[in-house]
């Protein structure tokens, strides 16, 4: 200790006051100086000054007298403290006031009388500046991307990256520490340039922005160690943090917060209007939306531009705490943070008023800059950003750790608890399986979760709910915030998730869909009530393209059971699967084909008929391999011979198994499904067989927009009934129909 030095601290006079320098073992001081001024007249007992595992720089405190309450101490703990100055800082006169310096929560080391933090709100603005030049440069070396909407949010992201959120450096992504979704995704060079400032890349990586080989792309993906989901498709990312802050919430049950930070011109979106609904039905006060009202969109100023008091009536009518800032004062910046930590039961929405290109010359607030690097400007707003930067040496960053723990998780290997439990030949609507499945696994795996948009009756998944209420998160009718719940509850490997609904009503979320697996999330979709079998209802409740929708999505697995054996292992499987998963379950009862062990891999078919006489190979799925059953029949009385295959998985398909039995059927393959042609089982089966030579295949499916009517009646009306494959058949075969007999 270097020196240490107190002037008039006289009449210490009651028991147990102390000045206390405690090092532990392991530290060393040094304490450059401490000067105490004045400090006299510390009457209560247990009143101290302590510093603990210094280096202390310089302490000082003028006229600090009168502290006459009890308990009232100055702590330093965790050091280093470039500098402590405390000046007038008499009348402490209140039980426990104190003045604690915890290095963890702040980068200076300031702090104040009363236990308050005092924050290094000079360090904070620096950082925002140099967030926005390395925006400009990283924007400048990509000649692309959007450094007036990087600079719109840099306090933001300074305050949030430096001061209020807890994490892990070396571990971003690990369960207990805090979330932050971008979902103004074009903003990403200025996420990218946190993690320059956290020294996880350097200046030059992030020159390398949007080129081919670097991993820091245009909108952010989770192909960075720091990023959970993949953003820039706007709307999206507040339903990812509702989900994640749920899971946080009521399975977690920690401490970590979720933050997230929408543009004004994406809040035009529906989307998120149904996250705000989610997340205040829920009372997620672990979740932080952070608006950036900067007035512009992309091609002209926002509806609402910078009309503060309307968004604050909305928010606060979707129930939510609601504090307007200057998004550009970080103090007003920091105190929003801290009073939102102490918001319960309803979440916080943070309504920054802010400025495109804030602090660039000429360009701030100026329409036209959206999406484009400065160029000409772009060297001499920097050199005046940098005339802004008040420190001559940057400030290292004090991250503060993560705190309390998250319960450990383990997503491997899941199995039903109990094998299915079916009779041969019995009916079951493959939709009931859904449910009965979800039990049997969350029975073994706790982590097991449903959701669902008030379809629950109808897709079983209120099967789950029943069970293990708490396993259920209902979403009511929206869709898309139901999607990216989903999405946000499986990050981290929190949760195996599974999402049902109508399978028609997944095409309203299919963005939603096609962002997931740009996530690589593991989300499990399935789609009930699918295609003309569900009747009455007519065609608005069809689903008629969700096959198609889930074939496009890369890495995608698509089930389509055809019983219910079939359809709890397909549940099963889906649950140990990586990447998006579907499962197409119908509404219709229909005959267990399967005994109940009988094993399921996905891309692995089964052929469910055969004979040595087999003329075609019948391919279908669902209702129509039901439907090509009964065909068989009918044919087999007149001589016919078909193979029946299910393909059980669409994608995988089982390419190998279907050209092996096209061959041994003469390489005549129908194919029969509840479903439009495009992108559905027929044309994935000619994919499969397009470079095969001498294999012809024949496809039957819906064409046209169908009607209400009975199940029976819409088959044979779209022409994929049993009646419909015995006609097809009979012609691939060409085998002439026996001449009706006449009528008398």
């Amino acid at each position: 200790m270097t020196s240490l030095v107190l002037t008039d601290s006289s009449q210490r006079t009651s028991d147990s006051q102390h000045l206390d320098l405690t090092i532990p073992v392991g530290y060393s001081s040094p304490v450059a100086s401490l000067v105490l001024t004045d400090s006299s007249q510390m009457t209560s007992d247990s009143q101290h000054l302590g510093i603990y595992s210094s280096p202390v720089a310089s302490l000082v405190l003028t006229d600090s007298s009168q502290m006459t309450s009890d308990s009232q101490h100055l702590g330093i703990y965790s050091s280093p403290v470039a500098s402590l100055v405390l000046t007038d800082s008499s009348q402490m006169t209140s039980d426990r006031h104190h003045l604690l310096y915890h290095p963890e929560r702040n980068m200076s080391g300031k702090t104040k009388a009363g236990g308050q933090q005092v924050v290094d709100y000079e360090h904070l603005q620096n950082t925002a500046h140099r967030l926005r030049i390395l925006s400009i440069a990283a924007t400048q070396a990509s000649n692309s991307g959007h450094p007036t909407s990087c600079s719109s949010i840099a306090e933001i992201m300074s305050v949030l990256f430096f001061h209020t959120m807890k994490y892990n450096k070396s571990t971003p992504r690990d369960a207990v520490s805090d979330r932050f979704i971008l979902s103004k995704g074009h903003a990403a060079p200025i996420l990218y340039g946190v993690w320059v400032e956290n020294n996880l890349y350097t200046e030059n990586d992030l020159l390398t922005l949007r080129k081919i080989d670097s991993e820091l792309e245009g909108h952010p993906t989770p192909k960075l160690s720091f990023v959970d989901a993949a953003t820039g498709s706007l709307g999206q990312g507040l339903s990812i943090a509702a989900g994640m802050a749920y899971v946080g919430k009521y399975y977690d049950k920690a401490s970590y917060r979720v933050f997230c930070l929408i543009g004004d011109g994406e809040s035009a979106e529906g989307s998120i209007w149904e996250a705000l609904s989610f997340a205040s039905y829920y009372k997620l006060d672990n979740l932080v939306v952070i608006f950036d009202i900067n007035r512009l969109g992309q091609s002209e100023p926002t509806s609402l531009q910078h009309d503060l008091a309307t968004y604050k009536a909305r928010v606060e009518a979707f129930g939510l705490n609601s504090i307007v800032v200057d998004g550009h004062d970080v103090k007003e910046v920091v105190k929003a943070f801290d009073d939102a930590a102490k918001t319960k039961n309803k979440p916080t929405a943070v309504l920054a008023k802010t400025f495109k290109g804030k602090y660039f010359p000429g360009i701030e607030d100026k329409e036209n800059y959206h999406g484009k690097p400065l160029g000409g400007q772009a060297q001499s707003t920097i050199e005046h950003l940098k005339t802004l930067v008040q420190e001559k040496k940057k400030t290292e960053h004090v991250i503060t750790s993560p705190v309390g723990s998250v319960p450990n998780v383990d997503l491997k290997n899941i199995k039903l608890s109990t094998p299915p439990a079916f009779k041969l030949g019995e009916k079951v609507a493959i939709r009931l399986s859904y449910g009965t499945a979800l039990v049997r696994l969350a029975t073994t795996n706790r982590r097991v979760i449903a959701l669902d948009g008030d379809t629950k009756n109808s897709t079983y998944a209120e099967s789950l709910k029943k069970a293990f209420p708490e396993n259920y998160i209902e979403c009511f009718i929206a869709e898309q915030n139901l999607v990216g719940v989903a999405i946000g509850a499986a990050c981290r490997d929190r949760t195996v998730a599974f999402v049902s609904t109508f399978a028609a009503f997944f095409t309203r979320a299919f963005d939603q869909i096609r962002m997931g697996a740009i996530s690589q999330t593991n989300v499990n979709f399935v789609g009930s009530h699918c295609g003309i079998s569900i009747g009455e209802d007519g065609p608005s409740q069809m689903g008629l393209e969700d096959i198609s929708m889930f074939r496009t999505i890369p890495g995608a697995t698509v089930f389509y059971p055809s019983d219910a054996v079939s359809c709890e292992r397909a549940v099963e499987l889906a649950a140990n699967t990586k990447g998006v998963c579907y499962i197409r379950t119908s509404r219709p009862a229909v005959p267990v084909l399967y005994k109940n062990d009988e094993p399921f891999v996905a891309g692995h078919s089964k052929i469910v008929k055969q004979s040595s006489r087999d003329e075609v190979l019948a391919i279908g799925a669902g209702v129509t391999l039901h439907e090509i059953l009964t065909a068989a029949k009918e044919l087999a009385d007149k001589g016919i011979h078909i193979r029946v295959l299910d393909p059980f998985t669409i994608k995988p398909l089982d390419k190998a198994n279907i050209i092996k039995h096209a061959r041994e059927c003469k390489g005549i393959i129908l194919t029969v499904e509840d479903h439009y042609r495009e992108g559905g089982i027929g044309e994935a089966v000619l994919s499969a067989v397009a470079e095969e030579e001498g294999i012809n295949v024949k496809i039957l499916a819906v064409e046209g927009i169908p009607r209400s009517g009975s199940p029976e009646g819409l088959l044979d009306l779209f022409g994929i009934s049993a009646k419909s494959v015995v006609k097809a058949v009979q012609q691939l075969v060409d085998h002439p129909s026996p001449p009706t007999k006449k009528k008398y």
